[in-house]
């Protein structure tokens, strides 16, 4: 469900505006807006993250140039050193690029004495026209030039080192208090004043309102909270059912939201991703490959990716068992399992039926959810009357690329009903003049429901895809053992065998990641939302919290 928003109006005693903000932020309940905060303190505190992040990418820049500081022992340093240490350097690789700019010019004269040259010069009169020297003498000699120029490529390579082993993975550990300190100094600059007063607005869960009423007795604030006026847009706080929590991770992830007015549709999102994950990869084996690297990585996970991609790992691999598709090959003893067989049918007819299936099953549970949330709105029959008529439409689509030999003559009665509700209870009568034309639309969009239904297909075509990549680098691979070579031949030939079957399946694997990326996360917040009425255009729920005491996920 979306969890319902308070809105939060909060009056504290100016002089205990920072004391306020640091129990509010204890709290971690009231999201705060933060996206207009400038003052100084908090460009300030974003110079200093920026001067971390700028720490952290030296010290690596020097330890990709240092292959000896590998496995050296790391030594803390601070933000500032790092910094001093950079400027340092910058200075002595100005100071190296202008002594070799001297060299290059003044070594055409050879190793002469500059001061010796200038008493000459001005002793003996006319004597520049007949030797050939620069028009401006050089500080130094040119050996001295070589000699200061090694000094300072030298102490170059000694800061370098010493950037080598800083301890980034100490400067990292500042992030979140960095970040912290940006936000509790965008609080303080977001917080108005009004003569003694300080205020400030925000919004709180309804559940957590009465902790904060709490806490607003306990430290003497002003408190008003009340609902959201219709102008107004709450952030988007979404608590599915407890097995399909993870859903929140993905939607973080994704970076999208359903407006706060909008439907939870993370329970419908996680089945149908998870399924839409197989067919897309559709190689049992790559999902053995995805389970493992998710069971490697599990300590670096949170519980919720971990179980999010343990399912989908897991789809992938019933999908291969039932499809009998490993590394692009089948098994010989599953060749004859009856779901292999029939989804293996050459005519790819099968499996194309599964697609459209799928295609239509989405969809209509989309309109029969908003049917029943209508009821007993009189527009809940126009919704009914959708799901008829993708239903029709499931069967055109079937006929149109020969699964089914025609459309049955009942689907002709459950569209023309299906059109009619839709027709009569789309709109109220007392809507006509404002929503009308609507009604204008409708055989455009009754077309647009075919291509929803057929666009479904692309889970057969991308995982058909995957596999023939797959196979064909099986091939391309045995190929190069085949005929009677010699030993040292066939072990070059086996060598190059491995190289081109882990090539190959890393970068099909790749690719089927980079497919469901696409093709799965469409179908979902496209197709399926387009006819749910979800329109992504909401914004998570962020309450004004520290970093390191954010919960789990």
């Amino acid at each position: 469900m979306i969890v319902p928003m308070m809105h939060v109006d909060l009056v504290c005693v100016a002089a205990d505006k920072r004391a306020t903000l640091a129990a509010l932020r204890d709290l971690g309940a009231v999201q705060l807006d933060l996206s207009s905060a400038a003052g100084p303190a908090v460009d300030e505190a974003r110079r200093d993250a920026e001067d971390a992040a700028k720490a952290v990418r030296l010290v690596r820049k020097a330890r990709e140039g240092a292959p000896e500081a590998k496995g050296a022992d790391l030594r803390p340093a601070g933000v500032g050193d790092v910094l001093a240490f950079a400027a340092d350097r910058e200075r002595l690789v100005e100071e190296s690029s202008r002594l070799s700019s001297e060299i290059r010019r003044y070594s055409a004269y050879g190793d002469f004495d500059p001061a010796l040259a200038k008493n000459l010069l001005d002793s003996v009169e006319g004597l520049r026209d007949y030797v050939p020297l620069p028009e401006a003498l050089p500080e130094m000699r040119l050996s001295k030039m070589h000699e200061k120029l090694a000094r300072v490529e030298n102490r170059i390579r000694i800061v370098d080192a010493k950037l080598a082993i800083v301890d980034d993975a100490a400067i990292l550990a500042q992030y979140p208090a960095l970040a912290d300190r940006i936000a509790f100094e965008s609080a303080c600059d977001v917080m108005a004043q009004a003569g003694e007063l300080s205020y400030v607005s925000g919004w709180v869960p309804a559940p957590k309102a009465d902790a904060l009423r709490a806490a607003a007795g306990e430290n003497g604030w002003g408190l008003l909270l009340r609902e959201p006026a219709a102008e107004e847009t709450p952030p988007t706080l979404v608590e599915p059912p407890r097995l399909f929590r993870p859903m929140k991770v993905l939607f973080d992830g994704l970076g999208i939201a359903p407006a706060y007015t909008e439907a939870d549709v993370s329970v419908p999102f996680m089945c149908y991703f998870s399924l839409f994950f197989a067919m897309l990869v559709g190689d049992g084996a790559y999902g053995a490959i995805f389970l493992a690297v998710t069971l490697a990585m599990r300590r670096k996970l949170s519980k919720s990716w971990f179980r999010l991609l343990a399912v989908f790992s897991l789809a992938t691999i019933g999908w291969g068992v039932l499809s009998n598709t490993w590394f692009g090959a089948g098994l010989p003893w599953c060749a004859d399992w009856p779901t292999v067989k029939w989804l293996g049918d050459v005519t790819y007819k099968n499996i194309m039926l599964v697609c459209f299936t799928i295609g239509a099953s989405h969809l209509m549970l989309a309109r029969v959810w908003n049917g029943v949330c209508r009821l007993p709105d009189s527009t809940a029959v126009a919704e009914f009357g959708w799901a008829g008529i993708l239903l029709f439409m499931y069967f055109v689509t079937n006929s149109l690329v020969g699964i089914f030999a025609s459309v049955p003559k009942c689907m002709m009665w459950v569209f023309g009903v299906s059109l009619a509700c839709v027709f009569l209870f789309s709109v109220k009568p007392k809507d006509l003049a404002k929503n009308g034309i609507s009604l204008g639309m409708l055989p455009l969009n009754i077309m647009s429901s075919l291509g929803d239904i057929i666009s479904y297909v692309r889970l057969f075509a991308v995982g058909l895809a995957s596999v023939k990549v797959a196979e064909n680098f099986n091939s391309m691979a045995l190929g190069l053992l085949s005929g009677d070579k010699p030993l040292w031949f066939n072990a070059i030939m086996f060598v190059g065998t491995v190289l081109i079957l882990v090539a190959g399946h890393a970068l099909n694997l790749a690719m089927a990641a980079l497919s469901v990326l696409v093709h799965a996360v469409r179908l979902n917040t496209l197709e399926f939302s387009n006819h749910k009425g979800v329109s992504w255009s909401g914004y998570g729920y962020r309450p004004f919290r520290t970093t390191n005491t954010k919960e789990q996920q």
